[in-house]
Parts: C-alpha cells; structure tokens; sequence
C-alpha cells in the first residue's frame, strides 16, 4: 500500500510521521489493581473514602450512583491502591470488561477494587484523557478483545495490559485531541440531561392531565371533582372497566403452530412477541413471520396501526403503540401478548395508551400478578382495571399534549445519536492522525 506523504507504517498502522507507537507499559508509572476489603459489603459506610467497583465506572464516565464508602482504618490497610488524579479507571472483569473513565476530584485518595485496575501514566509521555480515548476506541477494544478467549470478555491481566500497544502523538496534540474530544462529550453530557428533564415534564404532565387535576383549555370550566375508588376525578369524567371499552383479544395458547412453521418470507405476515419490543417500537426486522393461514384462521388477534399491545407474562406489562405495519401490512401476535381492540369508538387509542403507561396502571399490574418465578397476569384482571377516561375530545387534546413531549424527546434522542456517531468519527480521525489538530 503506497503511504500518502507524511505518514509511515507501524506495528499499530498508518501514522502521522512525527508520531511515536509504543507499549503502554513504557508511558506508564502505575497499573494494578485493588481489593475487596475483608467483610465486603459489611465494611461499607455512608461517607468517607470512595471505593470503586466495575459498575463505577462507564463508557468514559463515572457513574457515581451507587457509590461505596469505607473508612480510614479500612483504607489505610491498602493505601497502594489508591487513586490520584486523573488516573485512567480500566474495568478488567466480567461483563463491563474495557469500560474506562478517568479520575476526577470526586473520588481522589479513594479506592479500587479487584475488579479494576489504575493506570497511572507518566504525563510528561501519555495524557491520561487521551489513552482514556484511546482505550474506548475501536482500536483499543480490539486489543482487549485479542486476549480473550473464544470471544468472551473474561479478564485482563496487568502484563496484557501493560502490552497494549498505542500510536503517540507529541504531547500537544494528545491534550488537543483529548479537548476536542471531550467538548463532544459536555455536548452528549448536555443532551442527556435535558433529555432527562424533558422526561421528567412529561411524567409530571401524565400524571396531572390524565387524572384531571390540571384540565387543557375549553375543559372543565366550572366542573368540580367528586371522590371516587380511585382517588378525586372531575364530575365530567368516568370510571370505565377496560373490558367495557375493548375486547383484550390474546392467542388462545398457540392454536397448534409450532415454531417449524416460523418463516422469513418477508411477504408472509408478522408474529409478533414480547422480545420484538425495545425502547416503544417494534424492531421489525427481528420479527419472525407465519403462513397466511395461521394469520387468517386467527382473525381476533390481527393487528391495525393504532393497536395497544400488552406483554401479559415474563415481562409483564410491557406496553406498545403500534403506529402501523410495514409490508406486507399484516400481522398477528404470539400467546404472551394482549391486544386492546377498542369497542366502538369508547376511547381514543394514543390516549388509552398513555393512560395504561402511567404508574397507576402499573401498580395494578404488579398488584395482580400471580405466579412464583413466572410472573403473568390473568385476561380477567385486566379488564377489571377501572380506566379515568373524558370526553372523546379532551382524550384527542390530552393525547396530543403528550404526543408533542414524545416528539421532542424523540427529537433530542435523534440529535444524541446522530452527536455519537459524530464521536466516533471523529475518535478514528484523530487517533489516527488522518485529521491534524496542530
């Protein structure tokens, strides 16, 4: 392969000629691990020193959440694995093997456990941010990748680790790349917590709009609220048992079809189950597909755009809007899932949905499950759910309220999307040296 000017081949690729490649070893002054104090959990306190755990630490953060805490005399029993600042944070166990953070102030002079190791570079060498990039990039995890065995993330041992090999930029550049890097990151940091935020308003609007005790505008003037079963709702509004306003069609077992009769016949009609669900949408591409006649000799559980589906055991109580089916424009459901076909025209479908979406809906649920290790819910006990439901047309405004918040949430989660890939481009760019900061 001819090298463009500028650039020279190495053990880690095409870089920049006034790159080094080296061992991580050689830039660094530290890597080790720590302990679980003797008595584990026992041990831990509410305040003092920060003990590190691998859920600690995320993809580039620190997720202080669940935090331990153990006192001095703990502490002073292994003050060798203590963090300093900006030490480079590396999970070298179990499932979160290859996540990396670096230390900040917050848990300084604190503490690790076994199950990560502190690397601490030689900062006249390594900017600790820019190997925190560099461990988190393709590249990186494709050398954690390479000393697990059959492809299963196990662990890392410190001569592994100390082996990673790594191009080098000179140390402006590595704090350049770190900077830019990191503004994407105070970007993604941003967009979260607005999205959080957004999140946290429409909770709040469910909760006063689909109770009654904030009315939309031309609703409820003058109408007071009365007491009921389940708390104070207005005059105007009524108590409705779901099996009084849907027929809650689920398959009657599986009407003899056998998983041999799946098929991928992409004009053959879905079957849908619980585990097509993710984050309120139908990943349609993993939905497998049925004969046209299994579909038609099962005519109560066909499903329409504006359908509600609910998941009525394992993962029970998940719920789904189906805002339409893609071609061939047809499908049916496995023997885990409800329907909720409306009778007549008793509700308005995305208002129902975001009324079976609120807590009290589901403190029903786990109210009624039964079942030891399986959980499910009978067809009886959800229709004896008592629905608050307006008029047709307070339904239409509610909906459309909660519909614009789901529209900018859904806005928000698309431009962090679209800001992580950026990352991820940009990480090849720069680790790499195809794009030059200075």
């Amino acid at each position: 392969m001819k090298l463009s000017p500028g650039y020279k081949q190495t053990e880690v690729g095409v870089i920049p000629e006034d790159w080094d490649a080296g061992c991580l070893g050689d830039k660094s002054t530290k890597v080790g691990s720590g302990m679980t104090p003797t008595g584990g959990e026992k041990v831990y306190k509410q305040e003092g020193r920060p003990f590190l755990r691998s859920q600690n630490v995320g993809w580039g953060t620190l997720l202080m959440e669940d935090i331990a805490f153990i006192d001095e005399a703990t502490h002073a029993t292994f003050t060798a694995t203590e963090v300093t600042l900006d030490d480079v944070l590396l999970n070298i166990t179990g499932a979160s093997i290859g996540r990396s953070a670096v230390a900040d102030a917050r848990v300084e002079r604190g503490n690790v456990n076994q199950h990560v190791c502190i690397i601490r570079t030689d900062q006249d060498l390594l900017y600790p941010r820019f190997l925190n990039y560099f461990l988190l990039s393709k590249a990186g995890q494709r050398q954690i990748d390479s000393f697990q065995a059959g492809g299963n993330r196990q662990g890392l041992n410190f001569g592994q680790i100390r082996s990673f090999r790594l191009p080098i930029p000179p140390l402006p550049e590595q704090r350049a790349i770190a900077a830019a890097l990191g503004d994407v990151d105070a970007l993604l940091g941003a967009l979260a917590h607005l999205i959080a935020k957004k999140r946290d308003l429409k909770q709040a609007a469910m909760q006063q709009l689909l109770t009654g005790q904030t009315r939309l505008p031309g609703f409820g003037k003058g109408v007071t609220s009365q007491r009921t079963s389940v708390g104070r709702l207005p005059k105007d509004w009524t108590l409705t048992p779901l099996k009084s306003i849907s027929t809650m069609n689920g398959r009657i077992g599986w009407q003899g079809l056998k998983q041999e009769e799946f098929t991928s016949v992409e004009s053959d009609p879905f079957l849908i189950t619980g585990m097509n669900f993710e984050d309120g949408e139908i990943r349609w591409g993993e939905v497998y597909h049925i004969p046209e006649k299994r579909y038609e000799e099962a005519k109560p559980i066909q499903l329409r755009g504006g359908d509600i589906l609910m998941t009525k055991d394992g993962t029970i109580g998940k719920l789904l809007f189906v805002e339409s089916i893609p071609f061939p424009g047809k499908a049916s459901l496995n023997s885990h899932l409800l329907v909720f076909p409306p009778l007549k025209d008793s509700y308005v479908p995305t208002f129902l949905f975001y009324h079976l979406s609120s807590k009290r809906f589901a403190d029903y649920v786990d109210l009624n499950k039964s079942g030891t290790t399986f959980f499910g819910i009978t067809q009886e006990a959800v229709g004896k759910y008592q629905a608050c439901l307006p008029s047709i047309d307070e339904q239409t405004a509610i909906a459309a309220v909660l519909s614009d918040m789901d529209a900018e949430i859904a806005a928000l989660e698309q431009r962090a999307a679209k800001t992580r890939a950026l990352k991820q481009g940009m990480m090849q760019e720069l680790l790499t040296g195809r794009t030059r900061l200075v």
